[in-house]
């Protein structure tokens, strides 16, 4: 179904609709009746009925309806009226007593007003594929922002008095003491939309005028993820599917929170778990579960770090382990151990650049000779916001933008972002990786092994080598994102680069 023909709007109760597997809805302003080849007669009269007006009928597969079901039922906006919300703090113990452990979203049965903008809330998040839901209450409002495409937008402003009534409710479904209002505290909670599985990790934090709160949105029903879907282009991906198939060694990827690593040693592991390998993981948190793969979550609160979570697999009989960040001396010294002792790792580290990865780890203590023997592959990446193919316009750059981006010499026009309703109006739909892939040859080793300086490994790397910049700078001439957006997410490294 294309996508200017989406339901517009339900007239079913949810329950009756998927149970009986049928949909009465409006299509393209024509009244339209969805089934399913095993719906039932009886319940095709029963929509006909609530319809109330001539229908066309349309027999759908079980997977077009489930997926229809979760578009008709997940449309609702957050037009509750706030003030409803006012006076019910009181009852959420009481309201929270009554809601499953994982519930269905859609589903909800309870007209409660703070219940109702809440599930507003998170429909609107996700429908609107935001990472993160931001509650931040301030002197004179509650403003309620979403992280679409890596920015922050605000969707809702709300009196601030209704800041306790709305955290309160999150922090009881996350499980959370809501009476430890000044001091954070973290927790989870999982729901269900239509069929869709979703995740959510709830942060809080004290502030001035009351708790802030971030949700972060995590689908569990994500497909399995594979290299080809990272957006690599064959100059980087060839390189790294390379370092994959080494049977030890150690793959770092890098760059700054909110930059897809995770996603990227996720797609990677995918790549390897074909059953023949003993594949265990030391995260925090555990983003996504990986059948056929061991994941241990870090719990600081019980001793159970990185380090301790590292020594514990090692004597699992791994063959692949991969490490959710190396951030302290002890994790990089058995990382490091554990690749001389034939095991791939795969790891992150917060650096701006591939090559200050070698730096980072040298301040950690680890000695220069066994980061040359046993480093071979070195990822940086970022994510840019992708141009919407609605409403991107071509201009004439500027030779001061062409030189920066590093491609003075082609003459060919730019697209920008220009805004229209499809995206509502940012110019921008999603977003795409950029990288830049450093494999260590022998020269390369040379260079690590004397202790040379990072400009002087990055001069040599990046000679036969695309860099980040040219990575942006390919996907600027392909149309796909604007030399705006590269520019701002390479910033640090055109500096470094001057």
């Amino acid at each position: 179904m294309s996508e200017n023909k989406l339901p517009k709007k339900q007239v079913l109760d949810y329950s009756f609709a998927r149970a009986n597997g049928v949909l009465a809805t409006t299509l393209d302003s024509e009244s339209v009746i969805i089934h399913r080849a095993s719906t039932t007669f009886e319940a095709i009269l029963e929509a006909r009925r609530v319809k109330a007006q001539p229908a066309v009928l349309k027999e759908v597969s079980n997977g077009e309806f489930e997926t229809l079901a979760a578009q008709v039922y997940a449309s609702t906006d957050l037009s509750i009226s706030a003030e409803d919300a006012i006076g019910t703090s009181s009852d959420l113990n009481a309201l929270a007593d009554g809601i499953p452990k994982i519930s269905d979203l859609l589903d909800s049965s309870d007209d409660a007003p703070v219940i109702r903008l809440i599930n507003g809330v998170l429909q609107e998040a996700i429908n609107n594929r935001a990472s993160d839901i931001h509650i931040e209450p301030f002197e004179a409002r509650l403003s309620i922002r979403f992280r679409i495409d890596g920015s922050l937008q605000e969707m809702l402003s709300l009196p601030s008095r209704l800041s306790s009534v709305l955290v309160s409710r999150v922090k009881v479904m996350a499980q959370l003491d809501i009476a430890k209002k000044r001091i954070p505290q973290d927790g989870r909670f999982s729901l269900n939309l239509g069929q869709r599985a979703i995740d959510i990790r709830v942060s809080t934090l004290p502030s001035r005028h009351g708790e802030r709160l971030v949700m972060r949105i995590l689908e569990q029903g994500s497909s399995r993820l594979e290299l080809s879907d990272l957006g690599m282009t064959p100059k980087s991906l060839k390189p790294f599917e390379a370092a994959l198939k080494r049977p030890n060694g150690i793959i770092l990827v890098t760059g700054p929170t909110g930059s897809g690593k995770t996603t990227t040693l996720y797609a990677g592991l995918s790549c390897l778990n074909n059953g023949s390998r003993n594949i265990l993981t030391v995260e925090d948190p555990i983003e996504y579960a990986l059948d056929g793969i061991g994941q241990t979550q870090v719990n600081n609160q019980i001793g159970m770090t990185f380090a301790a979570g590292l020594r514990a697999i090692l004597r699992q009989d791994p063959d692949v382990v991969m490490i959710g960040e190396i951030r302290d001396p002890e994790t990089a010294e058995i990382a490091v151990q554990a690749s001389l002792t034939g095991h791939l790792v795969l790891s992150t580290v917060h650096t701006n650049s591939a090559v200050a990865a070698i730096a980072r780890l040298r301040d950690m203590g680890v000695e220069s000779f066994l980061l040359s023997s046993t480093i071979t592959a070195l990822v940086a990446q970022r994510l840019v916001r992708r141009l919407c193919e609605k409403c991107k316009c071509t201009y004439e750059p500027s030779q001061n933008e062409k030189e920066e981006l590093g491609i003075s010499k082609i003459k060919k026009a730019f697209y920008k972002a220009k805004g229209c309703s499809h995206c509502n109006n940012t110019g921008y739909v999603g977003r795409i990786g950029i990288y830049e892939i450093v494999t260590l040859d022998e020269n390369l080793r040379s260079l690590i092994h004397d202790g040379a300086s990072e400009l002087e490994i990055s001069n040599y790397a990046f000679k036969n080598r695309q860099s980040l910049l040219g990575s942006g700078a390919e996907r600027v001439l392909s149309g796909e994102t604007s030399a705006q957006e590269v520019l701002r997410v390479c910033k640090s490294n055109i500096a470094d680069e001057i």
